[in-house]
């Protein structure tokens, strides 16, 4: 056996160190490469076979043959004049061609063995069985699938005759006739009944090479038909539930478009198959969104939505689930309530819960959502508060929440149990306010009540009264409420015997009350009465860490208000809601979000596009060159006040078209501020248009 080094264990080196490997004439006993990691040296070394970095050291070895494959002429030349005569040299050159040459019969012989591998694996995986047979009827190819139904081996029929393997086969009349027969019924020697299908296979010279037969145990195909028998037995008893069903009853397709109904569903819908089934999942609807729609986008179910369906927009709660099958979406089911009797008496139970309200607090402290420091401080102190009989001053922007703090200190007060009676006082003209809030004798003006009237400190007693806006309260009034406070005790208008009673007062105002008190608009012995325990509640802008939980609670209650399931806000809206300086504080979010989730459609978070018009340049003003303002040389501050407020009005509702809502939200005031303003100031509306 000779004795081969290999100088050079790159990819050419490493494909004849393979090569001579496998020969039994010729034996390597050493590798070289100047690249200790080369691929060459490190098959070597696995092999237990010598290896180097310096070729000079490696050919004083014995050696019969030398093979350089470096592809450096230089180191060729070098090793040729090194090494002895009788010593067989093959240059480079030759080394590399026998190595590209090796390097490509690799190739060829991989390519050849991953494509039979692929055609192998396709053969015997298929469920049909396969024999193909050559121009002599001879077998060539035989798959698992055959060898199951035959309960033939592949290694004893190769090469046999189709004839002679399975009797009376019609394989060879094919490769005479040339024709395709498909679907042909078939006995296999076991008995079995196959469907099978034979096709020649022809070249492209039109020259015969053989033919191939597909074959199908047709138990399968019975089976498949009791299958399908069982599922139509199946379907028909499903719709015959359904349509027995008193639940109102609707099903789509992945597509959302109709699949079924029930007689209940066409009941309370008023609407007939054709006008559903086919159609898509909206077809029904009279207010409100798909529901079915929802599901199909979200592959999660949905219950509890009301809306109203059909032409008689009959109102339901919807529960609707997705069908999926296999992980596969199918489609939703969906079934409908009819709550129309049932929201009618709920309509009623809230007119009367309504007017339970205005005597009850609704809110307590947890309906209060504010996790800032400014929040905190307000809560804390609002908590102190209801502990004890003080009259409470809420001074804070329109917006803030003055009335749920009102409620919230009445609820954690010893006088839960008793009446919260809410009065607004700009909502009130002079006269009207007086009457309502102390009540009046018979007789006491044109059109009293016989027997008088109570009022509403009367209603109240043991109780909390909440008096908002109480900045624009008139002279008179102020003087009468400071009785309340400095004695317990009212007197009815038209009346001369005082009424002792125990009512815990809270106030409000979003007015500047020490401004008021130096224009002469409020008492200042009031106002020390009235600010024994002040609470500042923050603005919106002040504290915009809590608008997401604001949000959050805002969607969660229009959800419920709107019969729609918005999930939240996706992090750009929130950037556009962080961003804006909420003139109309928290009322004025609750309006943004219901205005986002009234167009929104059928996304689950409201997005930037949705409130993409909040900018603080939306914030309507007056235009500095619409502002005509001179002193009046001896008229007092006051005065001169009142006629730049009345003019500041007239603007508004000028530049509002007489809309006294948008002249309102222009000027930050309540609807009922506004009015008492106009009526104060004789500001005709129809001026305005």
């Amino acid at each position: 056996m000779q004795k081969v080094i290999i100088i050079g264990a790159g990819q050419g080196g490493s494909s004849i160190y393979r090569l001579l490997k496998e020969t039994e004439m010729l034996k390597v006993t050493a590798v070289v490469d100047i690249n200790p990691h080369a691929n060459g040296l490190k098959l070597a070394s696995e092999d237990g076979v010598q290896i180097g970095y310096d070729w000079r050291q490696i050919v004083k070895q014995s050696a019969d043959i030398i093979i350089e494959v470096t592809g450096d002429e230089e180191v060729s030349k070098e090793i040729r004049s090194s090494i002895k005569e009788k010593i067989i040299f093959i240059p480079g050159s030759v080394a590399y061609l026998m190595a590209k040459l090796l390097q490509q019969k690799e190739e060829l012989i991989s390519a050849l063995s991953n494509q039979t591998y692929k055609f192998n694996l396709i053969f015997n995986t298929t469920d049909n069985g396969m024999i193909v047979i050559n121009p002599d009827e001879e077998i060539i190819l035989f798959n698992k699938s055959a060898e199951t139904m035959t309960g033939l081996n592949k290694k004893q029929v190769l090469g046999k005759k189709i004839g002679e393997v399975i009797n009376g086969s019609l394989l060879p009349r094919v490769l005479h006739s040339r024709r395709v027969e498909t679907n042909q019924e078939f006995v296999l020697g076991s008995g079995l009944k196959i469907i099978t299908t034979r096709i020649p296979v022809i070249g492209d010279n039109g020259q015969l090479i053989g033919a191939v037969s597909i074959f199908k145990d047709i138990t399968e195909l019975v089976n498949l038909a009791e299958e399908i028998t069982d599922l139509k037995n199946l379907k028909t008893m499903l719709q015959a539930i359904i349509h027995s069903s008193d639940e109102a009853i609707s099903v789509v397709d992945e597509d959302g478009k109709g699949l079924i109904i029930n007689p209940a569903y066409s009941k309370i819908t008023g609407l007939a198959e054709e006008e559903v089934i086919g159609k898509p999942a909206t077809a029904d609807i009279s207010e409100g969104e798909s529901v079915h729609m929802k599901v199909l986008k979200t592959r999660r179910a949905i219950r509890g939505v009301p809306m109203r369906v059909g032409p008689k927009r009959k109102e339901v709660i919807v529960n609707v689930a997705p069908v999926i099958v296999d992980g596969i979406l199918k489609g939703s089911v969906g079934v409908l309530h009819d709550v129309s009797d049932l929201q009618s008496m709920s309509r009623e139970l809230n007119r009367a819960r309504q007017i339970i309200r205005n005597l009850e607090a609704k809110y307590t402290f947890e309906d209060i959502i504010g996790q800032s420091d400014e929040m905190a401080i307000a809560i804390e102190q609002a908590k102190l508060g209801a502990k004890t009989p003080a009259t409470v001053l809420l001074r804070g922007e329109s917006g803030t929440g003055k009335e749920l703090f009102a409620h919230a200190i009445h609820n954690a007060s010893d006088r839960k149990y008793n009446k919260f009676v809410r009065v607004n006082c700009a909502a009130l003209s002079e006269s009207l306010l007086e009457s309502e809030l102390f009540g009046y004798e018979e007789g006491a003006f044109s059109g009293a009540k016989r027997g008088g009237k109570r009022g509403l400190f009367e209603e109240a007693d043991k109780g909390s009264i909440f008096l908002d806006e109480i900045g624009e309260l008139t002279a008179s009034t102020q003087a009468k409420l400071l009785r309340v406070l400095q004695e317990g005790e009212i007197t009815r208008v038209g009346g001369t015997k005082p009424l002792q009673i125990n009512v815990r007062i809270i106030a409000a105002t979003n007015v500047n009350l020490e401004k008021a008190i130096a224009n002469g608009g409020f008492r200042e012995d009031l106002y020390y009465r009235l600010n024994r325990m002040p609470i500042h509640i923050p603005s919106l802008r002040k504290r915009k860490e809590d608008i997401p939980l604001l949000v959050d609670r805002l969607i969660e209650k229009i959800n419920i208000e709107y019969g729609r399931n918005v999930e939240g806000v996706t992090e750009e809206a929130m950037k556009v809601l962080m961003a804006y300086d909420w003139p109309g504080n928290v009322r004025e979010l609750d309006n943004i979000i219901g205005r986002a989730i009234i167009f929104m459609g059928y996304q689950t978070h409201i997005d930037s596009e949705h409130v993409s018009t909040l900018t603080n340049s939306d914030i309507p003003v007056l235009a500095d060159s619409e502002m005509h303002v001179s002193i009046q040389q001896g008229e007092p501050l006051a005065k001169q006040l009142e006629g730049f407020e009345k003019e500041i009005i007239t603007k508004a509702m000028k530049q509002a078209g007489g809309n006294k809502t948008q002249a309102a939200k222009d000027l930050g005031l309540s609807v009922r501020n506004l009015y008492y303003k106009l009526e104060k100031y004789q500001i005709e509306n129809k001026s305005m248009q």
